[in-house]
């Protein structure tokens, strides 16, 4: 008999803010971009981080070359394969995207934490 590893058990849902940002440059980073990045970071690999994300490599680069190309910088920096294998890392840009933009979510999530109280409260209200 074979014994399958117990799962942790998932944590509550619970009311959140998602947040997209729409800048002047006509980048989007939202909750997406922003985990691959750091996937990409975790693994050291586009592929990887796709994969980690149930998302094709092709998407990945994708989504990785849609916010070079509107940044005018890139996010990641990449090495081409080969015996060695290649590689990819956070571009201090990446890593900048990254940091603020957990940090404007966390903000956002503080300051709204007591309107998300308020509308837990009123969905609990008699009809």
């Amino acid at each position: 008999m074979t014994v399958m590893p117990s799962r942790a058990p998932a944590a509550p849902p619970h009311d959140r803010i998602s947040i997209r940002l729409d800048l002047a440059c006509g980048a989007r980073i939202g909750p997406g971009k922003v985990a691959l990045l750091e996937a990409i970071a975790r693994t050291g690999s586009i592929s990887a981080a796709g994969r980690a994300l149930r998302m094709s490599y092709r998407r990945a680069w994708e989504l990785v070359e849609d916010l070079n190309r509107h940044l005018g910088t890139p996010v990641v920096a990449t090495a081409a394969g080969g015996p060695g294998g290649g590689g990819a890392q956070l571009t201090p840009a990446g890593t900048a995207i990254v940091a603020e933009y957990r940090a404007l979510e966390a903000e956002a999530q503080a300051t709204a934490a007591a309107r998300l109280a308020a509308l837990a409260r009123a969905r609990s209200l008699p009809q």
